[in-house]
């Protein structure tokens, strides 16, 4: 017998990966079975292509330094730098859009136990843009509903709002490729999972994640690990405008991100090539992506993130995949007002309405999670599982 398995042992060669496990177990030299309707024996899963949702970019985790690496004129100092490391995740490539956002009000709406009051608390809330000394009211009426609005960022939507599309979202697009692949209806999500035939879920972005997304230094290396200069945008220079006449030609000066230039100006003068053409939010793919392939990282919506706010956090935070998901080591009852409490959530990257000190990805704000804003949208993340020669 020991000898059977020495020799079965010693038959298993080769780098096992997802998609290509051998034939045997590699610590007992039994068999390994690849069929699903055998329950008398240890099953194994080929993973033949790595699980990605729908419009996601990869985003290669490595060693980053973050923070505000910008004169801190707010006073805050409530990012200060410091190096972590982030796991690699896939992130949307745009922000969710106002006809994202009716497609799954209207999914919801089908769905059996979802009562018509519980989809009226997942409408945005259209009065944000409603103002006692502006004619913005127009936009309540037109900016979610009208269709010229359908691939503008939706705003008026709550962190906990853009948490109920998260989840609906894997559910959703899970329930699509069952349909797609004939999988059996009875299965289980944990019999899915393990034959890689389910995509992980999706999530708001953590702080940490979406802010090393966003500068995508990747696009200053040289040299292996080497890296030529910081970035205060998420694209080179020290201003908002395209600095160079190579990575988009004939584009030299041009605006980067639609953002509020100065007070009472939130576009330029008409006709000028300094006019960046947009003064309330605009088309997701309006402005050039990142060195990741994400677009509007800054500017023309604020984005909301998983992290519960505090000004502390970047000293408690763990150095790998940081994240604050609650008060501990920084509780509520130390600070002497309410806005510091575990529902108030972190928002980045500055929006149509903001200057451009708030485009910088290591600046912060928050909000309570239960309100809204016509500067404040989202978009999904996800975990980036092993892909089949891993």
């Amino acid at each position: 017998m020991l000898g059977f398995l020495f020799t079965s042992c010693g038959n298993q060669s080769g780098r096992r990966t997802a998609s290509d496990p051998g034939g045997v177990s590699a610590s007992t030299g039994a068999q390994y079975s690849f069929d699903e309707e055998d329950s008398t024996s240890f099953q194994v899963f080929r993973l033949p292509t790595e699980v990605v949702g729908p419009r996601l970019v990869f985003i290669q985790g490595g060693r980053a330094v973050l923070g505000s690496q910008e004169q801190d004129i707010m006073g805050f100092r409530d990012n200060v730098e410091r190096t972590v490391t982030i796991a690699s995740f896939y992130m949307d490539e745009t922000e969710v859009t106002n006809v994202d956002y009716k497609e799954f009000l209207f999914n919801m709406a089908k769905r059996d136990g979802v009562s018509a009051d519980s989809v009226q608390k997942l409408e945005p809330n259209e009065k944000v843009w409603d103002g006692t000394m502006s004619y913005n009211d127009v936009y309540a009426t037109y900016y979610f509903r009208y269709p010229g609005f359908n691939f503008y960022p939706v705003a008026g939507v709550s962190w906990t709002q853009a948490n109920a599309y998260s989840k609906w979202r894997t559910i959703y697009v899970n329930e699509l490729e069952r349909e797609k692949n004939e999988l059996d209806s009875a299965l289980t999500k944990d019999q899915l999972i393990e034959r890689g035939s389910v995509f992980p879920d999706y999530r708001l972005p953590n702080e940490a994640e979406w802010e090393y997304a966003a500068k995508a230094m990747i696009g200053t290396q040289y040299m292996d690990e080497n890296q030529e200069n910081g970035r205060i945008y998420p694209w080179d220079g020290r201003g908002p405008r395209n600095p160079y006449n190579i990575k988009r030609k004939s584009r030299q000066g041009d605006f980067l991100a639609n953002f509020k230039r100065g007070r009472g100006d939130y576009a330029g003068i008409a006709g000028s090539v300094s006019n960046d053409g947009e003064i309330i939010p605009t088309n997701v793919y309006d402005f050039p992506a990142n060195d990741f392939g994400l677009y509007n990282m800054a500017g023309n919506m604020n984005e909301w993130v998983q992290d519960v706010y505090r000004p502390l956090s970047f000293q408690d935070f763990d150095d790998l995949n940081p994240l604050r998901k609650d008060g501990v080591y920084d509780e509520e009852d130390t600070y002497n007002t309410t806005l510091i409490d575990d529902n108030y959530r972190v928002y980045k990257g500055g929006s149509w309405r903001d200057v451009a000190y708030w485009l910088a990805p290591g600046t912060r704000r928050f909000m309570h999670q239960d309100s809204s804003s016509n500067h404040i949208g989202f978009r999904c993340a996800m975990i980036a599982v092993g892909g089949k020669d891993r």
